[in-house]
């Protein structure tokens, strides 16, 4: 069986808690299919990059993220901190049972009065058994970071242009 990978990438707002917060109630979905493009065209450069060798192996993938759950959760020195945690799914549009699945959460929290963290924190498994964790230890781990960083980053960017 092939062991599933963790990744974790973080990101900061330069954006009060309260604010980054309410916008993610408002539009959650729209901001995550907002970066997923982002992270989709990132993953397609760099399987560009990569056809070559691999002999033509198609390895980027649209994804569809689903939203499990959101929660506020109290954070920090005896709960003094609120942290919202969304719950995600991320698999592949098409072909899923190819590409690898990742579950993961995102936690927003204040770092201080006017700046708030994006932190998630997920778990993904490559396809396809022993041939699939090949591919992954050989490119797969690469492209997977740099889609979810790239996503995790796009979240960020659009609140900063976003966000008043």
């Amino acid at each position: 069986m092939v062991q599933p990978h963790e990744l974790r990438f973080y990101e900061y707002v330069n954006r009060p808690y309260a604010v980054v917060r309410d916008a993610l109630r408002e539009d959650l979905g729209g901001i995550f299919a907002r970066a997923t493009r982002g992270a989709t065209d990132r993953a397609d450069a760099l399987a560009a990059n990569l056809r070559v060798d691999l002999g033509g192996l198609e390895v980027g993938a649209a994804v569809t993220i689903e939203i499990v759950d959101v929660q506020e959760r109290p954070h920090g020195p005896l709960g003094a901190v609120t942290t919202t945690v969304v719950e995600l799914r991320w698999k592949a549009t098409r072909a899923a049972a190819i590409f690898p699945s990742m579950e993961a959460e995102l936690s927003i929290y204040p770092l201080s009065k006017d700046e708030t963290q994006l932190d998630l924190q997920g778990v993904y498994r490559p396809p396809l058994g022993p041939i699939g964790g090949a591919l992954d230890a050989l490119v797969g781990h690469r492209i997977a970071d740099a889609s979810v960083h790239r996503f995790v980053s796009d979240i960020a960017k659009l609140l900063k242009t976003e966000l008043p």
